[in-house]
C-alpha cells in the first residue's frame, strides 16, 4: 500500500496484479509504503475502509482516493500458481511437488478451494462486499494505469519488471478452462466492467 499525502490518493496492491512494480517506481514519492509484512501491504478495501480510512481522513481532515490494478481472472491465478512453485523450494515438505496448474486450478474451484489455497479473489479483495475501490484499472492496460499516475502524481514514470515469477507449463484444456472460468464468474463479472 502506498498512500500519496498531498494528492490524496492511495494505491491498494492487488497480489499477483504488477503492486511489486508499482511500489518499486513509486515508493519514493509515497508519504507512506507499507510493503511488510504482506498483510499489511496487501491491506484489502474492507479493511482500508475499516482501520486506514477512518485514521487518514480524520488525520487529513479530508477524503483520499483507492486506486488498484485487476489481472484478468485466469491469468491471475496462473500467476499464483508460478508464485507458490517458486516459493515452494524453502519449504521442505514440498507442496506444490508434482502438482500440475490443472491441479491447481481445479483444486482453486472446489468449494472451499481460495480459502485452503490462502488466495484472497480479487473481488473480494477490491469490493470488500461494500464499498468498492475507487478507480479499478485493468493490469493488461497498464499504460492507462501509469498515465492516470502521471497526471495525479504529475511526473513521468516507469515501471520495472520486478517479482517475476518462473516460466512453467500453466495450459488447460478448454473444458478445464471452461469450469475454472465458472468457478470465477465473480472475478470475470467484476474485470468485464472495468
Amino acid at each position: 500500500m502506498l498512500i500519496f499525502w498531498q494528492q490524496r490518493l492511495v494505491f491498494l496492491a492487488t497480489p499477483k496484479a504488477g503492486s511489486s512494480a508499482v511500489e518499486a517506481a513509486l515508493e519514493p514519492l509515497a508519504a507512506v509504503s507499507v510493503q511488510r509484512p504482506a498483510e499489511l501491504k496487501h491491506v484489502d478495501i474492507a479493511d482500508f475502509r475499516s482501520h486506514v480510512q477512518p485514521w487518514l481522513e480524520a488525520t487529513s481532515g479530508g477524503p483520499f482516493t483507492t486506486v488498484a490494478l485487476m489481472r484478468e481472472p485466469v491469468e491471475w491465478l496462473r500467476s499464483w500458481y508460478r508464485f507458490k512453485l517458486r516459493d515452494d523450494h524453502d519449504d521442505p515438505e514440498h507442496p506444490m511437488a508434482g502438482i500440475r496448474f490443472a491441479d491447481f486450478a481445479k483444486a482453486y474451484a472446489t468449494p472451499g478451494g481460495p480459502d485452503r489455497l490462502a488466495i484472497e479473489g480479487q473481488a473480494r479483495f477490491l469490493t470488500g462486499g461494500g464499498q468498492p475501490v475507487d478507480r479499478i484499472f485493468r493490469y493488461e492496460e497498464i499504460d492507462r494505469f501509469v498515465e492516470f499516475l502521471e497526471d495525479q502524481l504529475d511526473c513521468a514514470i516507469s515501471l520495472p519488471r520486478v517479482n517475476v515469477p518462473p516460466s512453467v507449463d500453466v495450459d488447460l484444456t478448454a473444458d478445464e478452462e471452461q469450469a475454472l472460468r465458472a468457478a470465477m464468474d465473480a472475478e470475470i463479472a467484476l474485470y468485464r466492467t472495468l
